[in-house]
């Protein structure tokens, strides 16, 4: 939305009695811009402490969510929970390197049940899997942009991800049949037109 100078002009002859008790309003139906302004003027935690705390709730949180395995259903719904708390961290510390870092983590975390996903009938896993081969891309894509200096901890993940990934025969074989290569699975291989080449997968009609 755009504002007109009228409005600006408006919204400047307010006293600071009446912003503050504009902005406190906003703020009280807004959470997240809330949470994003304490963060930004007086919390004391970094984006790293928020990043590394964030990876530890990743981790009990999947754990605990690996009871439901057998539920697929549920299962996947706890995950997309997990991946919104993730991405509400970006928002509020906009943690670029967080954001590829803490997904690719939210993945690897997942595959580490690869034994009990094996036991699963393949259809009821399928949703599970697409999304997280999705996931995998969006991760890809936004390394891309990140900084070349943070691509060698990304590769660590990047390794451990593709490693998991070929000990599930049905995972590896979708990840193939939806056109994603396993050389992508590292930096400085991802192509430098990969969202085009994505773009192109999609209008085929996979990665859905």
């Amino acid at each position: 939305m755009e504002y007109s100078k009228e409005f600006k002009a408006a919204l400047s002859n307010f006293s600071s009695v009446e912003k503050d008790k504009l902005v406190f309003r906003l703020l009280k139906k807004d959470k997240l811009l809330s949470k994003k302004l304490y963060f930004e003027l007086i919390d004391p935690e970094t984006t790293d402490n928020k990043r590394d705390a964030m990876e530890e709730i990743v981790q009990e949180k999947v754990l605990l969510a690996s009871k439901y395995i057998g539920n697929q259903k549920y299962f996947l719904s706890i995950i997309r929970k997990i991946s919104a708390e993730i991405t509400e961290h970006v928002k509020i510390t906009t943690d670029k390197f967080g954001e590829v870092s803490l997904n690719i983590l939210l993945v690897n975390e997942i595959l580490k049940h690869n034994e009990d996903l094996s036991r699963q009938r393949f259809d009821n896993v399928y949703k599970l899997y697409l999304y997280l081969i999705n996931k995998t891309v969006k991760a890809l894509l936004l390394t891309r942009k990140l900084d070349v200096d943070y691509w060698m901890e990304i590769d660590e993940q990047l390794d451990h991800l593709k490693e998991k990934i070929l000990q599930n025969k049905y995972l590896s074989k979708l990840f193939i049949n939806n056109g994603i290569d396993f050389n992508w699975l590292t930096s400085d291989r991802i192509p430098e037109n990969f969202d085009q080449i994505i773009k192109d997968i999609k209008s085929r009609g996979f990665l859905r």
